[in-house]
């Protein structure tokens, strides 16, 4: 199958994050190709990485980066496809939040998503949101799994010990159609 997503990612030690975007891509059957590109070890090749994405096939290309955290700025000054940064908390992180507020302080102009500290996942639910606007087979296997979602939540309340407390406290979730 052709790679509609691009997972990237500075150095082999962010695949422990990286990885969890290519887990739900495979679960929901979106094909996706990895690579690792430093913007600043190899720009050479990030920027031909970038630039050649859309003729590649790619959709979406997923950004992962600690530290300064320039891969999903500088890739995205090099396509127009979506970019979704994927901030991580490296070993020599300020707790992650530099890695963070480099992805989030994009100039106008070249937008990067953002996701949440070291949530590559919710990138690949990203990524593969994107790409169903216009296949609707993954759209309804993104609806599928929303519905997993919320039958979990329905089933974890199911198992809860209910305890019950004075003044008249007592669980909404009867109260709750849906």
């Amino acid at each position: 199958m052709q790679p509609k997503v691009g997972i990237i990612m500075g150095s082999h030690s962010d695949w422990s994050i990286m990885q969890e975007a290519a887990v739900v891509l495979e679960e929901l059957q979106v094909a996706f190709e990895v690579a690792i590109v430093s913007a600043h070890r190899t720009p050479d090749r990030m920027a031909t990485y970038a630039r050649t994405a859309a003729r590649r096939g790619l959709q979406v290309i997923i950004a992962g980066a600690g530290g300064a955290a320039h891969l999903p700025g500088m890739t995205a000054s090099y396509t127009t496809l979506p970019v979704i940064g994927v901030p991580i908390k490296s070993t020599h992180s300020l707790d992650g939040w530099d890695s963070t507020l480099s992805i989030l302080q994009m100039p106008a102009g070249v937008p990067v998503a953002t996701v949440a500290l070291n949530n590559a996942r919710n990138a690949g639910l990203l990524a593969a949101s994107i790409i169903a606007l216009q296949d609707s087979d993954l759209r309804n296997r993104l609806e599928n799994f929303r519905e997993s979602l919320r039958q979990a939540v329905l089933g974890s309340f199911a198992n809860l010990e209910i305890q019950k407390f004075n003044y008249g406290s007592r669980w909404a979730d009867s109260d709750l159609s849906s």
